[in-house]
């Protein structure tokens, strides 16, 4: 029998079909979808400009996104992996610095490689630092990278608390020139080349394995792929390319600024899912982040060329997030498909007297309920002790309240009069308010597995509004702080449905929320708050009349009503149950749903309480005042037992953590140590409570 012979055709035709699969446009629609706003977008800026887009401009504009495009370069690779990365504003800020401040202002032929290097691996130490903890010790990526952000941010204040230093010319005319004059600019350049290295790494057996960890990491460590190896490699390669980011903003500016990346969190994650990358991992890549940079640089010229005020960028960022994310979830499986099927399901349970998870067992549920005087008594017997029920709450809590003790010792040995002095434990109580409240309103959203980024410009924003509706007046205060705590209550209430009724992941809207915030505050103010503190409020935060601060008494009715509220209600209930398992809560018909929008209202109140309370004891609003305050609230859960990932804490135990950091930073106040060691403090607190605290595995 003799041999067909291959027909050539047909073998080219395979390899067409081949070659079509590999390069379908499904495959990079999110990049492809970049790429074509990005076009329309500087064809705009074309139109509605006075002339022709000149070199100049061109130039101008590259060098304008570079920063954004290589920091978001390194967000890329961190997302395709399955992590988050909070930390690369805070190293591009440290590189800058550290440059800025080391440089010598008589060289101005620097070394380009030398402190593109050092740019460099700072970055990738920072990283590594990160990829530690995340990959070998297991912590999540979210609570390990927002602890190094606020480490960087008080080591790059020590490094230089104030703009200024030199950076040499040598890099600026490296980074930000030509590379062929009048023809090439010279970012255009370094990010041709990088795209060129994204395109040769991603074919790589490491570029794979990031890919196969961010899809399914027990999937890929079944293959035999070292998880582990890979994630630690992939913060350290995002580290350095933040470094270089770092290094290019530095030749961009000639100078230093310890806050300069600060901003930039925001507008990182905004041109990642901009660029067509995936939050959750295994979809993505590096070339649409650099176009979904370019996006948003795009869009603020835009903005400019309408003469449109400049407050408004941080709005067009944080609503450009929600909707990149959001169009990139919808689909015939959407979530707001899901939804509908869910309400069907509710009002099917409603008409068959049961819940909506009891469809189907109604033999079951008369099993259960064939002698209820039965059943309860069988639970009452099978009630344990008061000390077993409480046993792992104690286990979790009681360090917090055991350090608080030997900070009240360290602080009596080394200031003195504080053991059994009613007035520092008065000024401990009042300084603690304001986290004992976010302590309530944090720690349930934590209890839950979500996070709240929008605390700090809730905090702000209706501080402000406070400020200056008040305007010194007893008589505003009385509809001013209604309305204060009801914008609160909305905000949150937007952060919840944006999880709930459009899927967006909670750090997601709560970072847009948080951004958008910002620019209303910006645009309300002016960028200068006006207005100050009732006297009454003031009164209420710093008199001691009575032999105390009266709002000691607040925090006392809020401790009472916040325990009651998580350890004695349904609602307490179900937001544990939903901490211990989404899935698993809703099949027990707890409504998921309400109960994560109210937990997020719940956490908008609290905010908008502290903003309140905080114009009060400072006498004015100020931009950026509840800054400070996101990883205290953090911290605090924390360091109080509470679990990251929800399901385990109790409120009691966040207090504990809210006197011991209060004490804490109260004792640092009484030394000579700079402002600055308070963010690392914090910080490492952070991470070795996570450590100390964490669920052991098997």
């Amino acid at each position: 029998m003799t041999a067909t012979p291959a027909d050539p055709n047909r073998g080219r035709e395979r390899g067409y079909r081949a070659m079509l699969h590999r390069f379908r446009p499904a495959r990079h629609q999110g990049m492809l979808i970049a790429i074509g706003v990005f076009v329309a977008l500087f064809l705009t800026v074309d139109l509605i400009s006075p002339g022709p887009v000149s070199y100049f401009e061109i130039s101008f504009m590259s060098s304008g996104g570079a920063t954004l495009a290589l920091a978001a370069l390194g967000e890329t690779l961190v997302i395709l992996s399955g992590g988050f990365d909070l930390s690369a504003g805070a190293v591009i800020s440290l590189v800058n610095v550290v440059l800025a401040s080391n440089m010598d202002y008589t060289d101005m032929e620097a070394s380009v490689p030398l402190w593109t290097l050092v740019g460099v691996g700072i970055g990738m130490l920072a990283g590594a630092f990160n990829g530690f903890f995340v990959a070998f010790l297991r912590l999540q990526p979210i609570v390990v990278t927002l602890s190094t952000m606020f480490i960087l941010q008080g080591i790059t204040l020590l490094v230089m608390d104030k703009p200024g230093g030199f950076v040499s010319p040598s890099l600026g005319n490296f980074y930000v020139g030509d590379a062929i004059p009048e023809f090439l600019p010279m970012p255009i350049v370094l990010l041709g080349v990088v795209i060129l290295a994204w395109l040769w790494f991603k074919n790589t057996s490491f570029g794979m394995a990031i890919y196969a960890v961010g899809s399914d990491p027990e999937a890929a460590r079944s293959a035999g792929l070292r998880v582990d190896f890979t994630r630690f490699g992939v913060y350290v390669l995002a580290g350095g390319c933040y470094g270089l980011a770092g290094v290019f903003i530095s030749a961009q500016t000639g100078s230093g600024d310890p806050l300069i990346g600060n901003p930039m969190l925001l507008q990182i994650f905004a041109a990642v899912v901009v660029g067509g990358s995936r939050l959750g991992g295994g979809k993505g890549g590096c070339v649409g982040s650099i176009f979904g940079a370019y996006i948003l640089m795009m869009i603020v010229n835009v903005l400019l060329v309408l003469n449109v005020s400049a407050y408004y960028s941080t709005i067009a960022e944080g609503v450009i997030l929600v909707l990149a994310v959001l169009g990139a979830s919808v689909s015939r499986h959407s979530i707001l498909a899901q939804h509908l099927r869910d309400a069907r399901s509710r009002l099917a349970a409603a008409r068959a007297g049961m819940l909506p998870r009891q469809l189907g067992s109604e033999n079951r549920l008369l099993r259960i309920t064939a002698n209820p005087a039965a059943t309860v008594a069988r639970d009452a017997a099978a009630r344990p002790s008061f000390r077993i029920r409480h046993a792992e709450t104690l286990r979790f809590a009681l360090p917090a309240y055991i350090c608080f003790l030997l900070i009240v010792l360290v602080t009596q040995a080394v200031l003195g009069n504080a053991m059994f002095n009613w007035t520092y434990y008065n000024s401990i109580i009042v300084l603690s308010s304001f986290l004992a409240i976010l302590a309530l309103g944090q720690g349930t959203v934590i209890l839950t597995g979500g996070l709240d980024l929008s605390v700090p410009w809730t905090i702000g924003l209706c501080g402000i509004l406070l400020a200056g509706m008040v305007k010194g007046s007893d008589v505003a205060l009385i509809y001013a702080l209604p309305l204060v705590l009801v914008i609160g209550c909305v905000i949150g209430l937007l952060n919840g449905l944006g999880i709930v009724v459009l899927g967006l992941s909670p750090i997601v809207m709560t970072l847009a929320t948080n951004g958008i915030l910002q620019g209303i505050a910006l645009i309300y103010s002016n960028g200068t708050p006006d207005g100050f503190s009732s006297p009454l409020l003031r009164w209420f935060m710093t008199s001691k009349d009575f032999g105390f601060t009266p709002v000691v008494v607040l925090v006392l009715i809020l401790v009472f009503l916040g325990v009651l509220l998580l350890g004695r209600t349904p609602f307490g209930r179900r937001v544990y149950g939903i901490g211990n398992g989404q899935r698993v809560a809703e099949l027990s018909g707890i409504s998921v749903g309400s109960t994560l929008v109210l937990v997020y209202v719940l956490s908008g109140f609290c905010a908008a309480l502290v903003g309140a309370l905080l114009t009060g004891f400072s006498g004015q609003a100020s931009l950026g005042m509840g800054d400070e305050y996101l990883l205290p609230s953090i911290a605090v859960v924390v360091v109080g037992g509470a679990l990251i990932t929800g399901g385990r804490g109790h409120y009691l135990g966040m207090l504990g953590g809210v006197l011991l950091l209060t004490a804490l930073q109260t004792l640092l106040a009484g030394t000579t140590l700079p402002y600055a060691t308070r963010a690392i403090l914090f910080g490492l607190v952070v991470l070795g409570a996570v450590i100390a605290l964490r669920e052991r595995r098997p």
